[in-house]
């Protein structure tokens, strides 16, 4: 199947590009995919799955040019899909030495890049000269569990440029897939990165068995701090934070059993240290290094947000202080 979009490449190995991957070849003849480890690869191969993550999903692998050579995978693709965790981004993309100036870039990274505290398409059009019209982002609110169960799901498709937004949603569209097209692709980006901060003090007051009551009072009060956030950091007249890229993203996350970082909260409410719940985890908590970097991020004096729920995570997270007293400590700040 043509499409406008020209040749797909994914890169990355979890369970986000593989349901991505999965979807794109519902819509497109052939893509290039990128994994770090050639013995994943070869795996993936015999098998006709991911070994390790989403293992239910089985590929034509025929229809799937496999490398662990990211420029191999960049350099003959027009659009290249970006799903690898933030933590371990700027590792990828310090090897790419193709030129992506011409190329679409769609961010499916959950995440702010490490030590330059940007969000990921500021990173490409700063970096490697990306044009606005070119960049892309992929929201929520969806789970790669629940895409791999082929359950009615939804995303959302911001870009600058409408139409080509609706161009990528129609790859990865389909009877179970519906998608939602945005303008507003720094605020949805932003929003990722702040629901899974928001999701990790879900699960910590899950953990704490503070119960539903209070539970419902800091998503609501969540919802509101992402919004004054994304707000002052990229204005923008007619943004809904009521839309499902914002709050539909950070219900799902904040309450589903797929969410990493509930779960890696939960651990913490219960008494786990920070860093036995990293060693639990099996999958990388997104919202870990996201509430460092907004922190970092509303440290300036441009900025400076009223932001008691990420305050709280991150003294939690980072300065060592008791879940229960940092949670309590900002229940008079609701409302």
């Amino acid at each position: 199947m043509e499409n406008s979009l020209g040749r797909i490449a994914v890169l990355g190995g979890g369970s986000w590009a593989t349901a991505l991957a999965k979807l794109l070849l519902n819509n497109t003849d052939r893509i290039n995919w990128y994994m770090r480890r050639d013995d994943r690869i070869e795996e993936f191969l015999k098998c006709s799955h991911n070994p390790v993550y989403l293992s239910d999903v089985t590929f034509d692998t025929d229809r799937i040019d496999f490398t662990s050579d990211i420029n191999r995978a960049c350099a003959d693709a027009d659009t290249i899909v970006v799903a690898v965790p933030s933590p371990y981004f700027k590792g990828h993309a310090d090897k790419i030495s193709v030129d992506l100036s011409g190329k679409n870039i769609v961010s499916a990274v959950k995440g702010i890049v490490p030590d330059d505290n940007m969000i990921v398409t500021d990173y490409f059009a700063s970096r490697f000269g990306v044009a606005e019209d070119n960049l892309l982002v992929i929201g929520g609110p969806c789970h790669a569990e629940e895409v791999a169960l082929d359950r009615l799901s939804y995303l959302t498709i911001g870009c600058h440029k409408t139409s080509k937004a609706r161009e990528f949603a129609s790859l990865i569209a389909g009877k179970r897939m519906k998608t939602i097209i945005s303008r507003d692709v720094d605020g949805i980006e932003y929003g990722a990165v702040l629901k899974n901060v928001y999701a990790i003090a879900a699960g910590i007051v899950s953990g704490l068995k503070t119960g539903d009551n209070f539970m419902a009072m800091l998503v609501c009060n969540a919802i509101r701090e992402m919004g004054r956030f994304v707000d002052r950091i990229s204005p923008m007249d007619d943004r809904d934070i009521d839309r499902s890229a914002y709050l539909g993203d950070l219900l799902v996350t904040a309450y589903s059993r797929f969410s990493r970082n509930h779960n890696f909260g939960s651990m913490i409410g219960k008494g786990y240290s920070v860093k036995v719940a990293k060693m639990e985890m099996e999958q990388v908590a997104e919202g870990y290094y996201g509430t460092n970097c907004i922190h970092q991020i509303n440290s300036r004096e441009e900025l400076r947000v009223s932001m008691p729920i990420l305050d709280a995570v991150y003294s939690i997270l980072y300065e060592d202080r008791n879940p229960r007293k940092a949670i309590n400590a900002i229940t008079n700040t609701f409302s």
